[in-house]
């Protein structure tokens, strides 16, 4: 009797994976794009997914019958090995040793972040020491630490947007406290694309620092070993790496690490028994303690198979594809100018571009060099059915150091608008009057999977009509 797709498939090898014709697969699986007349270039923002993950997806939901898995009847079972069989496919993808390894599936990279920085023993004697260039969701952890009385350090910037010989940093910090810290930082930067150094995972743990990498950006599209950079912590989500499903990712921990982590709350599917006489419980060991609730077991079919997808056209392909687009676009973007020559972009980040990805923040320029407001850029694009994003993308400390901050000149600012009532364009309009910035905010085009090169030149010829106005 079948019931679930644990019984309709059975484990596959990955697939060789050989140089793909990458307009014969946009054409393929992706052929709403040219249909809808979409130019979309948001891919730090989410993936799109290939037309056979979301029907071959509805075809083994029609075909299974699953049922909560915390439980032993036929259904559940079923649910459970699924569980498994995803868990399994995450670390295979990973080159991470199931071993030393284990994965909580969680609603995205935020829910993943959340898990360690609640869990964590910070205090006086245990930092937490962020990379100026993180996301809002890794940022966030601050909350929990000086809660705890923990200092919170950041790594600088330097003037490229790389971290600023963080080694010598690190090891100065080191001497300043006896206990473990928690060394987070992501491994590109959803700002500027910056792919920053994964030996920093081992310098960090060399040192006796945990450490969290923030792989969200990175992972869609560069290949992540977690036998080379053994990192303590991995937060991802999957609908940025193949966009569907949605609402789940993964922590993937190191059962060491995970084990040193002290929960502050228990839930229904994380405890082996809570007794309400005794006011006590027994959480579960592993991955099934740290995830609440019920895990999205219905989308997991979903994430094998997308895994499957991004392993048939190779991770190595994907970069190679991504790096001579997002070559294509800086070089495209920098040449633009006005009638008069003056430049009509500026690109944030380094011009090198040497270990960037996919992601390329800017802005356009006045003929005098000022700052035309993103808002007005992305209104164009929308306009020209081109997708783009703009603001300063969940990235606060990339941004300061990308349009030159002075911060007490900032705090100013901020605390004048707050009282006002926040406003974007008011906190802009006293940056510029007062606080010494050129912007608040950029324009931030991305590249993937089905970027071909029609997509860039629909968004050079948008800004190249406005140097012409």
């Amino acid at each position: 009797m079948l019931t679930g797709t644990t019984m309709l498939r059975a484990m596959k090898a990955p697939a060789r994976a050989v140089a793909p014709d990458f307009a014969a697969l946009r054409a393929r699986e992706f052929g709403r794009l040219d249909d809808g007349g979409h130019a979309y270039l948001d891919y730090t923002g989410s993936a799109l997914y290939p037309d056979r993950l979301v029907a071959a997806h509805a075809s083994a939901l029609r075909a299974s019958v699953l049922g909560n898995p915390h439980s032993e009847s036929p259904t559940s079972l079923a649910s459970t090995a699924l569980v498994n069989e995803a868990r399994a496919r995450v670390l295979r993808f990973f080159d991470a040793d199931p071993e030393e390894y284990v994965v909580c599936f969680t609603p995205n990279t935020t829910g993943a972040i959340q898990l360690v920085a609640s869990a964590y023993a910070f205090g006086p004697d245990a930092p937490l020491i962020l990379a100026a260039d993180n996301h809002n969701s890794v940022n966030g952890m601050r909350a929990y630490a000086e809660r705890a009385g923990a200092r919170v350090h950041h790594l600088p910037l330097d003037d490229q947007l790389r971290l600023h010989d963080v080694a010598s940093e690190l090891t100065v910090l080191r001497g300043t406290h006896v206990g473990a810290g928690l060394v987070a930082f992501p491994a590109q930067s959803n700002f500027s694309g910056v792919r920053h150094p994964l030996a920093l995972v081992d310098k960090a743990r060399a040192l006796g620092y945990t450490v969290l990498l923030d792989a969200a950006a990175y992972v869609p599209t560069s290949p992540l070993s977690l036998r080379h950079a053994r990192a303590d912590f991995v937060a991802c989500s999957f609908y940025k790496m193949f966009g569907y499903p949605t609402g789940v990712g993964a922590l993937i921990a190191r059962r060491e690490a995970l084990a040193r982590l002290r929960r502050p709350w228990f839930s229904g599917g994380t405890v082996e028994y809570v007794s309400v006489q005794s006011r006590s419980h027994l959480l579960r060991d592993g991955a099934e303690g740290f995830e609440d609730g019920t895990v999205n077991f219905l989308a997991l079919g979903a994430v094998i198979d997308g895994f499957d997808f991004l392993d048939e056209i190779g991770m190595s392909n994907v970069r190679r594809h991504v790096g001579a687009l997002t070559d294509a676009l800086v070089e495209g973007l920098r040449s633009l100018t006005h009638r008069d020559g003056s430049p009509l972009v500026r690109v944030y980040g380094p011009r090198d571009r040497y270990d960037c990805g996919g992601t390329v923040a800017f802005n356009v320029l006045e003929r005098r060099g000022d700052v035309v407001p993103y808002d007005e850029i992305e209104a164009r694009a929308r306009a020209a059915g081109i997708s783009v994003r703009g603001g300063c993308f969940c990235n606060p400390g990339a941004s300061e150091a990308a349009f030159e901050f002075v911060a007490d000149r900032a705090a100013r600012c901020i605390a004048e608008t707050t009282r006002a009532g926040w406003s974007v364009r008011d906190f802009a309009r006293r940056m510029k009057s007062c606080g010494g910035a050129e912007a608040v905010g950029a324009v931030r085009a991305s590249v993937g999977v089905a970027t071909n090169e029609s997509d860039i030149a629909r968004l050079l010829q948008m800004l190249a009509r406005l140097g012409s106005e």
